[in-house]
């Protein structure tokens, strides 16, 4: 069985920290998934376009989350 993880390519972020704090980021069509590194069999955040994931970085800039 396949989840729709298996067939993403993840990439640590630039903007993770050294410590415990760093998230992956994969394209996806039209838009982006992101998880936490630690984390990662719990899943992802699909972000369906353009617009959604900008609207996320902006908050995530924001420390709002």
């Amino acid at each position: 069985m396949h989840s729709p993880t298996d067939t993403l390519t993840f990439h640590k972020s630039s903007y993770s920290s050294t410590d415990r704090d760093c998230v992956e980021v994969a394209s996806v069509t039209g838009g982006a998934a992101v998880r936490d590194t630690q984390n990662s069999e719990l899943g992802h955040l699909t972000f369906a376009g353009a617009g959604e994931w900008r609207a996320f970085l902006a908050v995530a800039r924001r420390d709002s989350l």
